[in-house]
């Protein structure tokens, strides 16, 4: 394998998505609703409030009692409006940023052949003197680079709006960043993107276009929305240890993926359906 003809194609798919308004409009969208808005209504909201209503605090205190001792003595001293804001932001709204770099990089992985199919391209491509598994991993890579880049940028941008709004709040502590966020934005939504993709890049080789491809991989946010109510309900509490055993999980699941995948991936099924 040459990693000069992976990045090869890297390049050449980059340079179609940068041109794809389809592709690009929810790689912008997505990531600023939910790195910027999302928590904009929530942390206002509250503000404007004072509390939060009687719903929302009953999953607060779920989230309060899955929380280790030690912080969870921390929250009970606070105030009512400084405990909500504390857990929304540091906890509630922890699951939801996994929604982005799967999001994101499903969005360019169902474009990689289906987007290839309907520009009538996909031939020329599979005519190329690149390998199988060359050709595979530069869809991969073209889609799970930039997802990865927009999800450090949307946590960048989050992290400075939750400190801005709390920072009179908690008298002058900075909640983010903290270990648990980083070891989510850098261990675990990396694994999760990475399978999401593999699965996607494999969907978009087989189905005729690229919304068939994308509503197809859009199933793959079941599990994300398992651990969003999970959070919720305190059965799943995203402490340093539960995103670990995640990350190890889904990096063993894109091992055993990525493996079949190169192996299934043959280019002449593709051909043969296009003639």
């Amino acid at each position: 394998m040459r990693i000069s003809r992976v990045m090869l194609v890297f390049k050449k798919d980059w340079l179609e998505i940068k041109r794809n308004r389809e592709v690009l409009l929810p790689i912008i969208i997505i990531p600023l609703l939910l790195s910027t808005g999302v928590p904009l209504i929530f942390m206002i909201g509250t503000m404007i409030a004072g509390e939060p209503s009687s719903s929302s605090m009953e999953d607060l205190e779920n989230i309060v009692r899955s929380l280790p001792e030690n912080e969870r003595n921390e929250v009970l001293r606070m105030t009512v409006q400084q405990a909500a804001i504390y857990l929304i932001t540091l906890y509630l709204l922890a699951p939801f940023f996994l929604i982005i770099p799967v999001m994101v990089s499903s969005v360019m992985a169902s474009d990689s052949f289906a987007g290839e199919k309907e520009r009538r391209t996909i031939e020329a491509l599979l005519a190329t003197p690149i390998s199988d598994s060359e050709l595979f991993l530069g869809k991969i890579l073209v889609s799970f680079i930039p997802s990865f880049m927009v999800t450090i940028m949307s946590f960048a941008t989050y992290s400075v709006l939750v400190d801005v709004l709390s920072f009179s709040m908690f008298n002058g502590r900075l909640l983010l960043p903290n270990l648990v966020w980083i070891m989510l934005i850098l261990c675990l939504s990396p694994a999760m993107a990475f399978t999401s993709i593999c699965l996607t890049v494999m969907v978009s080789a087989k189905v005729k276009g690229f919304r068939e491809a994308q509503q197809i991989s859009g199933l793959l946010l079941l599990p994300i929305m398992v651990l969003i109510f999970g959070q919720i309900s305190g059965v799943i509490m995203f402490g340093p240890m539960v995103i670990g055993i995640l990350t190890i999980c889904f990096t063993l699941i894109d091992y055993v993926i990525l493996r079949l995948s190169i192996r299934t991936f043959k280019r002449e099924e593709i051909l043969s359906k296009l003639i």
